[in-house]
């Protein structure tokens, strides 16, 4: 392979990843449980942003419940990040031949 060949393809993967952290800096996720009586908003670092709980839950003082609710819908809000970002690498990298179906170690 040329060296003009393989530094384009290094200058296409540098905006690949930079093209990447800004879709993942743009994602904001929201999940519940419950009926909605716990909701999360997680951004696309996972970072928790927002968590919402409806007055009624703490009506029954049930702490376990509450819990319950909250770890429901972190966990939900989790897997709805990991397939966001997953869709949206796989449209950035369908540009690149080969990249297609590339799973990146600790990305996803």
């Amino acid at each position: 392979m040329e060296v003009s060949a393989l530094q384009q393809m290094l200058s296409r993967f540098r905006q690949l990843q930079e093209d990447l952290q800004r879709q993942v800096n743009a994602v904001t996720v929201e999940a519940s449980a419950g009926g909605g009586m716990v909701t999360v908003k997680m951004n696309g670092q996972k970072q928790v942003v927002d968590v919402r709980i409806e007055p009624e839950v703490f009506a029954g003082k049930d702490q376990e419940m509450l819990q319950d609710l909250v770890r429901a819908a972190v966990n939900e809000a989790a897997r709805r990040v990991d397939e966001e970002l997953a869709s949206q690498m796989k449209s950035l990298a369908g540009g690149i031949p080969g990249m297609a179906g590339l799973k990146i170690p600790g990305l996803f």
